[in-house]
């Protein structure tokens, strides 16, 4: 079994809370970690017809069942219990009684916010970051092409199968219980055009034409994905400094295998020539310091900032009241102007520090404050 970083924050949360909700992607590890961790309580899935049935039409008795608390996986599929789990919740003083689960992020939340609000601690379970992987060694080709979903890294999976099954899945079971998509055809076909988009803006109209809708029928479905954990928004950071901003999001996919493989990537080698390949990179460093973050317990606070000058940083982190710049790039070669966009972050912020993650293998420390680190020592990066 792989061990995941998020298993301490887990711990802590279950510390101080009496209940748990741990959210994130299909097949990202959520149930494994979640055992492992209360290897005591008594486990039980919601996706089993005969328990939703008996959940969903005796709420009561079927909480009665677990007097000391229990994990309750995939928890949306049955909405009724969350009522009743906040009753059992306010009676009870035990920290951690329950542990929920859920790979449908709109559900999950409506379903939490509605009846659990302040009982509950969240942790967000991505797929492996790159200090999980046990491909970390391997070129940066591989890691994106193969992606960091568990199953994958534990079992002889054929990669492009494993995908092309997961966007099967995940449209036909998850899209579904959140919105009623008739046109399946042209939902898919967004899925595939985002795919092309990875690290760019995002332009809404030019998509609704491509697939053959109106624009607010796109943005409903975008953010069917991004309930779906299948891909999210990275929105631009919000001091202008004086200067006329770019105020579009960028798009980026949780998981670049999943990218890869609607992008029609068939092998890591592939992607050595492929015009998309430092989108690829770029979105394989964003994510995982969205990982770092999550797996630690703490909030995104993280933007992209560009004038319209052509003035740009990659990566703005929030931390202790300072905007901290990180540039990506994909080469495996340090040059000047690897350091451009930090260079003028620093001038317009005050900032007197910044990190360059690239595709070679040294760490450097500069002068200016800049620290250059290769993509497998992304976790690094200060982010407390």
């Amino acid at each position: 079994m792989i061990k995941r970083k998020a298993h301490k924050t887990l711990e802590y949360l279950a510390s101080q809370f009496k209940a748990v909700a741990v959210t994130g992607p299909r097949q990202s590890g959520k149930t494994t970690l979640i055992r492992s961790t209360f290897k005591d309580k008594d486990y039980v899935n919601l996706e089993n017809p005969d328990t939703r049935l008996f959940a969903s039409e005796d709420p009561r008795g079927f909480l009665g069942m677990y007097p000391k608390g229990a994990i309750l996986d995939e928890v949306q599929r049955v909405p009724e219990l969350f009522s009743y789990l906040q009753q059992i919740l306010d009676e009870s003083d035990v920290k951690g009684k329950f542990i929920l689960s859920g790979s449908n992020n709109f559900l999950f939340q409506e379903g939490i916010s509605q009846s659990l609000a302040g009982r509950v601690g969240y942790l967000f379970l991505l797929p492996l970051s790159l200090a999980e992987s046990p491909i970390l060694s391997a070129n940066s080709n591989d890691v994106i092409y193969k992606g960091g979903y568990p199953a994958l890294h534990s079992e002889k999976f054929d990669i492009n199968l494993y995908y092309s099954n997961y966007i099967r899945t995940y449209v036909e079971r998850d899209v579904r219980l959140i919105k009623n998509i008739s046109d399946l055809y042209a939902f898919e076909k967004l899925i595939r055009l985002c795919a092309g988009r990875v690290g760019q803006l995002l332009n809404l109209s030019n998509l609704a034409v491509e697939v053959g809708v109106d624009v607010k029928t796109i943005n409903s479905w975008l953010s069917v994905l991004e309930a779906g954990f299948v891909l999210y928004r990275l929105q631009p950071f919000h001091k202008n400094f004086n200067k006329r901003i770019v105020k579009s999001p960028k798009l980026y996919f949780y998981d670049t295998g999943l990218a890869s493989s609607l992008l029609g990537i068939n092998s890591a080698d592939q992607l050595m020539l492929h015009p998309l390949r430092g989108n690829l990179f770029e979105n394989l460093i964003v994510t995982d310091i969205l990982k770092l973050r999550y797996n630690k317990g703490l909030p995104p606070n993280m933007y992209f900032w560009r004038d319209n000058s052509g003035n740009e940083v990659d990566l703005i982190l929030e931390k202790d009241g300072l905007s901290i710049p990180v540039e990506i790039k994909s080469g495996k070669t340090i040059t000047s102007s690897y350091f451009k966009g930090i260079n003028y972050w620093q001038k317009i912020s005050g900032i007197s520090e910044g990190f360059v993650v690239y595709d070679g293998d040294s760490k450097q420390i500069r002068s200016n404050g800049i620290t250059v680190l290769p993509f497998s020592r992304t976790e690094e990066i200060d982010l407390k």
